[in-house]
């Protein structure tokens, strides 16, 4: 099939709608298809470019797209051919795939109208087709090495196919797709812990007194492991200025920091440039919706964090600003409201809104479980529900003052609709 832009855009439309995702479908419909059986097989059809480049394997619950995107670009500008495989895509799917840039539009066109018989007949989930396109650029570009992130936990992930990889990294351990990955913080980090691969280094970027123990038991006489929080890596005692610097600008993104020092100093790379990449990864990496800065006058800020564990960190970090905040919020009906609720700023103005997605949870719904489980604000300033993003976002900007602090999250999808608004 010949490549325009009209076939491109139409066969990325119908792999969306036939083959079902995470991010459209939630996890049903065979969107979420644990197990490496399927991958491995896809794996061989294409003539194993699992094996043939080498890679940074990156788990966790939260940060691991950050750690990725830092690593990816730190790397880059020490002259190598950096491949990056990360998820979801927030305003372009290429996002997903990277080579110091993203993969071009006429190669994702001609490999996928290649397989798609293929892929319908094994029935692959719409991840494993991203992520048998990923090894194959990646293995075809020649890439000194590749950073991947896992899509969902680890041990069955598409991803854990790698076989080799140079270094494991697990960033975080928090509550989420506990269905999935289980119940308890020791399961989940089980879970994660399962990319660790015999002799190959492994880091963790974060650890409790819950989870510490599962990853030393996991590398016991298996695998070198390494804590970052507990060394002190190469440019550390920069790290004041380096975070200052860089358009990552989140206080999470001092841990995220850390992990990626420590994962350089792993891999013996100790070149100054490392810190241009990283003080530049937003920018440099076209990295989106990880605490961005959409304007300035009113300051609005879009974060992606979706679950209690990062969104604790980012109602913190507003509340520590001390200035009028205004808080556009949606979320999938999927997602523990009732544990992000009692972390949200008690002093905010809330405009509810619903990216249109059937996972959403419905505006209304946001309102009526807020007022519920705080029952003493309901006599308050009430939060206003609009469902649509782009309104919610026009309200925003309209009751805002120039001291104001407009944050829009609580979803990928609230950031996706919100971002092409203020370009």
């Amino acid at each position: 099939m010949e490549f325009t832009e009209e076939a491109y855009n139409s066969l990325i439309e119908d792999i969306f709608k036939r083959f079902p995702s995470v991010q459209k479908d939630g996890f049903t419909a065979g969107a979420y298809k644990p197990g490496l059986e399927r991958m491995q097989a896809f794996d061989a059809f294409l003539g194993y470019p699992s094996r043939k480049f080498k890679a940074i394997h990156i788990a966790g619950t939260n940060g691991k797209g950050s750690v990725a995107n830092l690593l990816s670009s730190a790397l880059s500008k020490c002259g190598l051919k950096v491949g990056l495989y990360t998820s979801p895509h927030i305003l372009d799917f290429r996002e997903r795939i990277r080579v110091n840039d993203l993969i071009s539009k006429g190669y994702v066109h001609k490999q996928l109208s290649d397989w798609l018989p293929w892929i319908v007949e094994n029935n692959l989930s719409f991840f494993e087709i991203t992520t048998g396109l990923a090894f194959k650029y990646f293995a075809d570009s020649g890439v000194n090495v590749a950073v991947i992130e896992t899509g969902l936990g680890g041990r069955l992930d598409s991803t854990n196919i790698l076989e080799k990889p140079l270094l494991t990294i697990v960033t975080s351990i928090g509550y989420d797709h506990m269905a999935l990955l289980g119940d308890t913080l020791p399961k989940i980090a089980a879970e994660k812990a399962g990319i660790f691969k015999a002799g190959v280094p492994a880091l963790i970027g974060e650890a409790s007194e819950e989870t510490r123990p599962v990853f030393d038991s996991k590398a016991a006489g298996f695998c070198p492991l390494t804590y970052a929080q507990e060394v002190n890596p190469t440019f550390w005692d920069r790290r004041e200025d380096i975070l200052q610097a860089m358009d990552l600008g989140a206080e999470v993104q001092r841990q995220n920091l850390r992990t990626v020092l420590a994962a350089l100093d792993i891999l013996g790379i100790h070149d100054e440039r490392v810190l241009d990449g990283i003080i530049h990864a937003a920018r440099d990496m076209h990295f989106h919706g990880r605490w961005e800065r959409l304007r300035r006058d009113p300051l609005a800020i879009a974060d992606i964090g979706h679950n209690a564990h990062a969104l604790k960190h980012n109602f913190s970090q507003l509340e520590a600003m001390n200035r009028p905040l205004i808080i556009v919020y949606g979320i999938m009906a999927d997602k523990d409201l009732d544990a992000i609720i009692p972390l949200m700023p008690r002093s905010a103005t809330y405009i509810f809104t619903s990216p249109a997605t059937p996972r959403a949870l419905p505006a209304q719904d946001i309102l009526d479980r807020f007022l519920s489980s705080r029952p003493s604000e309901a006599s308050g300033e009430i939060p206003i529900v609009i469902p649509s993003v782009a309104d919610a976002v026009k309200k925003a900007l309209e009751i805002a003052t120039k001291d104001s602090i407009i944050y829009i999250g609580g979803s990928t999808f609230v950031v996706s609709e919100a971002l092409p608004l203020f370009t």
